[in-house]
């Protein structure tokens, strides 16, 4: 699964906070959309550094480039139930890891991924999330170049 962030530019796109019924996987568009709306949907607020918005449904402004990139929530921090959320679980648990332990964290996220998941899903989902995308607009500050990580933010 791709986020729509690595192929759309800010403001093309809206951005919440969590899956749900209005951001369900479209596998002809590689992303979550709106099934009513068709407007792509990023569900992962930390991984493309801008807080949940109706950016490209209702044009609202997008954040300015001092606003701190988003953490990701207790929830995103939870192991899911579908593998199509796989990637961004394990994204938002090595964008929060201690950089001196994230051998052990991935490691870790590993194993416990693989109890719920096929082996090779897992494997999958980590070689995506550890695929460096280049930033658009600067870092999110984790340090980490994981996945779509990095603020979609307009520098000028």
């Amino acid at each position: 699964m791709a986020c729509p962030g690595q192929r759309l530019g800010p403001g093309a796109f809206d951005v919440t906070d969590q899956p749900g019924r209005d951001s369900r996987y479209d596998p002809a568009a590689g992303h979550r959309v709106n099934p009513a709306t068709g407007i792509a949907i990023c569900v992962h607020p930390y991984r493309v550094g801008l807080p949940p918005g109706r950016y490209a449904s209702a044009a609202e402004p997008l954040p300015g480039p001092s606003t701190p990139a988003p953490l990701p929530t207790p929830a995103a921090l939870e192991l899911p139930t579908d593998v199509v959320d796989l990637e961004g679980w394990l994204v938002a648990v090595l964008s929060t890891a201690d950089p001196r332990h994230l051998a052990a964290t991935l490691h870790r996220a590993e194993t416990t991924a693989a109890e719920r998941f096929p082996s090779h899903a897992v494997i999958a989902a980590i070689r995506r999330a550890l695929t460096p995308h280049p930033p658009i607009g600067g870092s999110s500050g984790s340090g980490l170049q994981l996945g779509c990580d990095g603020p979609l933010r307009r520098t000028t």
